[in-house]
Order: structure tokens, then C-alpha cells, then sequence
């Protein structure tokens, strides 16, 4: 009789917790298909929970999902009439604005003075620098000569190497009375959080602040990869660098996986631009930390920094301050806007359906396309799920150049020798909707070619795909391909 009573109960609880995970399961799907707008990442979601049910919810709901948390969203609102206002008074300075366009970067610049509410900014002083000492040697000369403030955010803070004489920089002027404030990503920087300098530079003085840090809460209320990736520098709110290079030294990092070191270039600003940069930081500073620093002062930095008005710059990103999707369709309008030539860079390359598209339109239209990619990358997952586009668009007409000599990491876009993109920004599910990144837009032609001259000496120690050699390799790599794709929602 106990037996039988036993029997009758488990078959109820097993009966209710079927109920209970199919409801889940059943309710995980529903929310699949009510928040993801592109179709296959909703065919790979909700093949991924009834393939592997319990893993997959897991994952959907660590890893599917751009929100930030309840409280910093609350803050990032709280924030609104602030960022208004501050665009208000911006805009009491109209001679650092244009809308004096090129024909080619008109599109994107109108998009983004429509979704962002600031014209394109003139009168900067813009210099590349594509080499890793020189980039050092000028970051250290203006951290010695900044009068008031330094600010810093990084993805990868890795100590060693030169990369150390900017944190003895740092802590000598925070000493003579700098206000500096770093901000480093929790998991791209986790060597530097657990090295001796977070201590030391807090015991200096200095402002350190670990963004979006990983804990068991964290991982049941926001989304667990949603990185900080953005790479600036700001100093006096008038000199910023920012561009593809974390704080590493390339002989140290990543040394032993076989991949070269890596390639980067970083610009240096002088001029307003360095302002709206300024301010961005401070937005991000008050959404981790809950403390206001004041907008930087107008007055003194709007001054022309150059004559040169035909150097128009526009500032473009992701983030609880940015509109949505603002990066995915600026690259779309960028990439319709090509007429001669589209030249891109990117170290890692998955791209949307809708930028594919995009480029393999403009390659059979007749513009001359040419994708610059690492030929070793750090990530197998990016390496293998990559080159499922490799056939389409060779097929369209894309030239396909991979760089042999290290890991090239640098992220430009160049239309037509005018009309430049340069960031943080990769040409990846990542980037378009998931982390924090950066980009300046430029619309100049001396600018677009001295940065096409970087592009073209990558090309020169790069090897161009041949179409008829990529149909022969081996058909386990296909499936290879195929396979590391399917994880596409995570990259």
C-alpha cells in the first residue's frame, strides 16, 4: 500500500515538474520570438533550448540578451535631461559645427545629426599613429603636461612591458594634483585587477573603477558578456587618442599562442571633438559608479584647435547613452554610400545578413571591395565561423586580403579615399549589438588617404584569397565552418 502511494506521488511530481520546465521552456521560446528581430538567430535559439534544453536556457539568458541591469538602465534614464541639456548648450557654440558635407559622407553624417542631435564638428587636429612606441612615447609626453584632468577606459589592461611606464605616469601626476579616473573592463583586464597596481595607483590617488563585474548576481540579472570594449583616452577634456590598441605591450601579450604581435593605430585629437569624447566618459562613469563628474567645460575647449574646416569629424557608439542599433546602420550606410572603392579592416568578421548584403551589393555594382583579415586570430570560434561568408563574397567580386605578419586588430572602414570609419568597432555580431565601442567618422580626403596608405602596406604583407583555391580545400572544413557558425548568436 506505502509502495503504491509512492508510486502514485512520484508520477504526480514528476508530472508537475515536466509541466513546470515545459512552461519554461515553452515561455523562454515565446520570448525568443517576441525580442529577436532577425530570423536566424531565432531559428538558432530555439533549436539550441529543444536541442539541448536546460544548457540552452542557460545560455539564452546569459547570453542572449544586451541589458545592462535594473540599475544602471536607472541611471542611464536618470540621465536624460542632463545629456539634453548638455547637447542644448553645445549647440550655443555654432562655429565648431558644420553640415558642409561630401557627397559620400552626407548620408551618414544626416543620420547621425538626425538619431544623435549634433552636426558634424570641425576644427580638430588629427594625427595617426601606427606604431606602438610612438603611440606610448605621445599618451606619456601628454599625461606629464595635463593642468587638470586625466580619464581612461580600456576592454585589456595587461601589465608588463612599456605598458607600465604609463601607470608610473599616471601615479606621478595624480601626485602633483591631476584628477585621473580609470576605468578597465572586469574581464578583459582581469591580469591588471589582480597585479599589485590597482592597489598602487589607489593609494596615488587615482580613481579605479572595475566596469560590469562578474558575479553569481550579475549573471541572473543582466547579460554576462556584455563587455566595455571602448578604448579612450582624455586629457585637460581637449587631447583624446582612441583607436583599436588596448594598454598591452604586443612583445608581451598573447605571446605563446603562435599568433605574431599585434597591429593596431591609435589618432590623437586636439579640439572640440575631444569634448563630446569627454563627455561620453563622463556618461559611462556615472552609469558604473552611480557619481556625477561635471560636463566638461565648454568655454575653454570649444576654441578652434585648427583653420581647417574641411576636416569634419562626427563621433558614433553603443551603449544605455547611444540610440539603438545606431552602429549597425551607420556601417549599412556607409557601405551603400561606396561609388569607387570600400576598404575594410577588421580582425574579426561576422558580419549580419544585412551588412553581407550590403557588401556584396556594392562589389556587383562595380565598387572595388577589398576586406582586410588576420590571417592567424586569437579566437577559433571567429577563425572557423569567418570564412562562412568567404564564398559569397568572392563570388560577388571582394577581393579578400589575410594579413600574414601578426595579429592585425585594427578596425577601419574606407570609402572612395574621403569618407573614413576608425575605432573600436569590429565586423561582428558583438560590436553591432552587444558591447560598448566607440568610433570617430571622418569626413576628409587627407585624412581617408594617409589612412589608406596604413591599409596599403597590410595589404602588402598580406596574401589575397584565390576563389578557385578556397572551392578545393578539404570538405572537413566546411563542416568545421558550419559548425563554429552555428554558434554565431554568441560571437
Amino acid at each position: 500500500m506505502f509502495r503504491h502511494e509512492m508510486n502514485i506521488f512520484y508520477k504526480i511530481f514528476s508530472g508537475l515538474l515536466l509541466l513546470i520546465y515545459w512552461l519554461f521552456v515553452s515561455k523562454t521560446a515565446l520570448k525568443i520570438l517576441k525580442k529577436t528581430r532577425y530570423i536566424i538567430f531565432i531559428i538558432l535559439w530555439l533549436l539550441f533550448i529543444y536541442m539541448i534544453p536546460i544548457l540552452g536556457i542557460v545560455a539564452y539568458f546569459a547570453f542572449s540578451q544586451s541589458y545592462f541591469g535594473k540599475k544602471r538602465t536607472k541611471r542611464a534614464r536618470k540621465m536624460y535631461p542632463y545629456i539634453n541639456q548638455w547637447i542644448t548648450d553645445i549647440k550655443c557654440y555654432p562655429h565648431i559645427f558644420s553640415n558642409n558635407y561630401s557627397d559620400i559622407a552626407s548620408p551618414l553624417f544626416k543620420l547621425c545629426e538626425n538619431r544623435q542631435g549634433i552636426n558634424g564638428i570641425i576644427g580638430n587636429k588629427i594625427q595617426i599613429i601606427n606604431n606602438f612606441t610612438d603611440i606610448i612615447q605621445s599618451i606619456i609626453q601628454d599625461i606629464q603636461h595635463a593642468n587638470h584632468n586625466i580619464e581612461m577606459i580600456f576592454y585589456i589592461w595587461k601589465p608588463g612591458g612599456r605598458v607600465d611606464e604609463i601607470a608610473k605616469s599616471l601615479i606621478a601626476a595624480s601626485q602633483r594634483g591631476i584628477y585621473c579616473r580609470i576605468m578597465l573592463d572586469s574581464v578583459g583586464s582581469i591580469s591588471f585587477f589582480r597585479s599589485c597596481w590597482p592597489v598602487i595607483m589607489r593609494q596615488a590617488g587615482i580613481e579605479v573603477v572595475e566596469v560590469l563585474k562578474l558575479s553569481i548576481r550579475s549573471f541572473f540579472f543582466r547579460r554576462i558578456d556584455l563587455r566595455q570594449h571602448r578604448k579612450m583616452i582624455l586629457v585637460d577634456n581637449y587631447i583624446a587618442y582612441t583607436g583599436s590598441m588596448n594598454l598591452v605591450d604586443p612583445k608581451l601579450f598573447k605571446h605563446n599562442i603562435g599568433i605574431g604581435q599585434w597591429v593596431d593605430i591609435m589618432v590623437r585629437i586636439e579640439g572640440p571633438i575631444s569634448t563630446l569624447m569627454s563627455f561620453v566618459y563622463s556618461c559611462d562613469w556615472e552609469i558604473e559608479t552611480g557619481k556625477r563628474i561635471l560636463a566638461p567645460s565648454l568655454g575653454n575647449n570649444m576654441v578652434i584647435a585648427s583653420c581647417e574646416k574641411e576636416l569634419i569629424i562626427q563621433l558614433i557608439g553603443s551603449g544605455l547613452n547611444f540610440p539603438e542599433d545606431m552602429i549597425h546602420q551607420s556601417l549599412l550606410t556607409i557601405i551603400y554610400s561606396a561609388r569607387k572603392q570600400l576598404v575594410i579592416t577588421t580582425p574579426y568578421f561576422i558580419p549580419s545578413n544585412d551588412i553581407i548584403y550590403a557588401i556584396c551589393a556594392a562589389a556587383m555594382r562595380g565598387v572595388n571591395v577589398i576586406i582586410i583579415l588576420p590571417l592567424y586570430n586569437d579566437s577559433i570560434f571567429v577563425k572557423w565561423a569567418s570564412r562562412v561568408f568567404f564564398s559569397e563574397l568572392l563570388e560577388a567580386g571582394v577581393k579578400i586580403y589575410q594579413y600574414e605578419k601578426g595579429f592585425l586588430h585594427t578596425k577601419t572602414i574606407i570609402v572612395d579615399e574621403q569618407l573614413s570609419i576608425l575605432g573600436t568597432i569590429n565586423i561582428d555580431m558583438r560590436s553591432l549589438w552587444i558591447n560598448l565601442e566607440i568610433a570617430l567618422v571622418i569626413d576628409n580626403t587627407v585624412f581617408s588617404k594617409q589612412l589608406a596608405k596604413i591599409q596599403q602596406d597590410y595589404i602588402s604583407c598580406s596574401q589575397q584569397l584565390d576563389i578557385h583555391l578556397w572551392y578545393k580545400r578539404r570538405w572537413w572544413k566546411y563542416i568545421i565552418e558550419q559548425f563554429f557558425y552555428f554558434f554565431g548568436p554568441l560571437l
